[in-house]
C-alpha cells in the first residue's frame, strides 16, 4: 500500500475508485481485508486530510457520475470530516483540554506494551504493527483499536488519540481527537462503541476468532460541559502581498495565487508541535509540499517555524489559508500572542456553510447534506 504526494496522482486515485469501486463501497466498507487489499475503500484519506483533494472536489466529481441515491453512503462519510473539523471550531476548548490531559497523564507499563504490540490481544498487536509499517488503518479497525485501547486494556483515551496523530499518514485533530471520544462515550454522553468478537471475525474476513474483550464495560465519563461559540474568523478586503499556508490545507485551486508576490509553505518539526509525529509522517508532509511546490512557479517557498518566526517579524501584509482548530491553530495563536500581530485569514465559504450544521449530532448535520449540495455542488 503507497500514498503519492502529489495533486495529480491523488485525482488518478480518485477517479480509479469512482469508476470501478465505489459502487460496491456501502456494502464492502466495513470489511478490513487487510494492506494489501483496499479496493472495497477509497484510501483517500491521506489526500483529504492535507486537502491535495477537498471533499467538495470529491462529491462533485462522484455526483457527476452517479445519482445521490446510489452514492449517498460514500457521501455521508466524505462529510464526517467537515462535520468533525466544524464541531471542534465550536467548541474549541475541547483541543486544548486534551493537550492539557496528555500533560498530565502517566505512561504505565500496560501502555507500553499496548504501543509496541505486546498485548495479549493479538489482532490489537497487528494494528500496532500495520499502523507503524504502514501508517495507515482501516477506518473499522480503527474503531476496533480504540475501543480495545479504552475498555479491555483500560488505558485513557487520550493516549490512544496521540498515538493515532503519531503515526497515522491523515491524522487530523478534529476527525481524530472526536472519534475517540465518541468510542469512549463522551461525544455523545453515555453513548459508546464497544468492540464484539463475533463484529472483528465477521468484518476480519474470519481472521481473528475468539478474542478475549470486556463487551459489557460501561461509558466513560467526564463532568466538562462545552458551550457553543461562534467562529470568528478575521478577515479583510484590503490586498496582501504575501500569503502563509499550512501543511493541512494545501488545495489553492480556490485562491487567486498570482496576486501574491510570495507564498509560504510552512511545515512545523516535532521541537514545535504539541504531538510529537513519526519520522515517516513528517516526511511524508515534507513530500507533499515538494510536490506541490515543483509544479508552481518560484513566488513559492517551503520553510520551518524558524523561518516563520523571523517573517512574521517582518511581514505586516499578509493571508494565512484557515488552519482550523489543531497543532498549526495553536502555534499561530502563540505567534499572534507574542509578536501582536493581526492576522487575516482566507478561507472556504463552503466550509463556513456547512459548519454552521455542526452545532449539534451528525444526525442533523447529515440531514442537510443534500442542502450544502444543492448550494455548492449541483450546480
Amino acid at each position: 500500500m503507497k500514498f503519492h504526494t502529489s495533486r495529480e496522482k491523488a485525482l488518478e486515485s480518485l477517479d480509479i475508485f469512482i469508476n470501478n469501486d465505489i459502487i460496491n463501497y456501502s456494502s464492502k466498507r466495513n470489511y478490513d481485508f487487510g494492506p494489501m487489499q483496499r479496493k472495497n475503500v477509497s484510501c483517500l484519506s491521506p489526500y483529504i486530510s492535507h486537502r491535495l483533494i477537498n471533499e467538495y472536489e470529491i462529491s462533485k466529481k462522484v455526483l457527476s457520475k452517479y445519482p445521490y441515491q446510489k452514492v449517498e453512503k460514500y457521501i455521508q462519510e466524505i462529510y464526517w470530516r467537515i462535520y468533525w473539523k466544524g464541531w471542534l471550531e465550536l467548541r474549541p476548548k475541547v483541543w486544548t483540554d486534551f493537550i492539557e490531559d496528555l500533560n498530565t497523564i502517566e505512561e504505565s507499563r500496560n501502555y507500553h506494551l499496548a504501543i509496541n504490540g505486546q498485548t495479549k490481544i493479538e489482532c490489537f498487536n497487528e494494528w500496532v504493527k500495520e499502523i507503524k509499517e504502514y501508517n495507515y488503518l482501516h477506518n473499522h479497525a480503527r474503531m476496533w483499536f480504540a475501543s480495545i485501547w479504552i475498555f479491555t486494556l483500560g488505558l485513557p483515551w487520550q493516549k490512544g488519540a496521540e498515538f493515532f496523530m503519531k503515526y497515522l499518514l491523515d491524522g487530523d485533530a478534529a476527525s481524530n481527537t472526536l472519534s475517540w471520544r465518541w468510542v469512549g462515550g463522551l461525544q455523545t454522553k453515555g453513548k459508546h462503541y464497544l468492540a464484539q468478537s463475533w463484529n472483528i471475525n465477521k468484518f476480519s474476513n474470519k481472521q481473528y476468532k475468539n478474542i478475549q474483550l470486556s463487551e459489557n464495560a460501561l461509558p466513560l465519563n467526564d463532568n466538562r460541559e462545552y458551550k457553543i461559540s461562534a467562529i470568528q474568523i478575521q478577515k479583510s478586503n484590503i490586498k496582501k502581498d504575501y500569503l502563509i499556508v499550512f501543511e493541512n490545507d494545501l488545495s489553492l485551486e480556490h485562491l487567486k495565487i498570482n496576486d501574491y508576490k510570495k507564498i509560504y509553505f510552512v511545515l512545523l518539526d516535532n521541537n514545535y508541535r504539541l504531538l510529537k509525529l513519526d519520522s515517516k509522517v513528517l516526511n511524508y508532509k515534507r513530500n507533499i509540499m515538494e510536490d506541490q511546490l515543483s509544479d508552481i512557479n518560484d513566488n513559492f517557498e517551503l520553510i520551518n517555524e524558524n523561518k516563520i518566526e523571523e517573517l512574521l517579524d517582518n511581514l505586516k501584509n499578509f493571508d494565512i489559508v484557515y488552519p482550523s482548530i489543531g497543532e498549526n491553530m495553536t502555534f499561530l495563536k502563540r505567534m499572534v500572542k507574542e509578536k501582536k500581530l493581526v492576522i487575516n485569514f482566507i478561507h472556504r465559504d463552503e466550509d463556513i456553510f456547512c459548519w454552521n450544521f455542526s452545532n449539534k449530532g451528525y444526525f442533523n448535520f447529515k440531514s442537510n447534506i443534500p442542502k450544502i449540495l444543492a448550494k455548492f455542488q449541483l450546480n
